[in-house]
């Protein structure tokens, strides 16, 4: 026959059974060891980045030198180096959120309610919610 038994009634059959002790709980661990550990994986990362940075320095040093090539491109040496297009669009789309920051400001609750259920009664038949049973 199979692992399970499929004879009805009798008692279920809990894992760790009471025989065997009943329910094992688990130790809690000890917050002074967690908090060691916390530590020293944060001095590695400390170091790790510590370790990039001192990388990246000797990086700019090596490209900085008057060698003719140069292999840090202009646009990691500049900073902000968007298109007049760009800086366009990034403008108009800031307005616009801020027009309808305004828009949505000076509405009260009951205007935003009004205008919903004025939207909702506009909309045609198909969109209503069928009667389904008595009454």
């Amino acid at each position: 026959m199979s692992d399970y038994d499929f004879r009805p009634g009798g008692s279920l059959k809990l894992k760790g059974g009471v025989a065997e002790g009943g329910i094992v709980k688990k130790k809690k661990k000890s917050k002074a060891k967690d908090k060691e550990k916390e530590k020293a994986v944060e001095s590695e990362r400390l170091k790790e980045l510590e370790q990039l940075v001192q990388e990246a320095k000797d990086e700019e040093r090596k490209s900085a030198s008057p060698s003719g090539s140069s292999r840090a491109s202009p646009a990691l040496v500049g900073g902000d180096k968007k298109t007049p297009a760009e800086k366009r669009f990034e403008e108009v789309q800031r307005k616009r959120l801020a027009e309808k920051v305004a828009k949505l400001a000076n509405k009260s609750h009951k205007d935003r309610v009004h205008e919903f259920n004025s939207k909702l009664e506009a909309l045609s038949e198909h969109h209503d919610i069928p009667k389904v049973g008595p009454g």
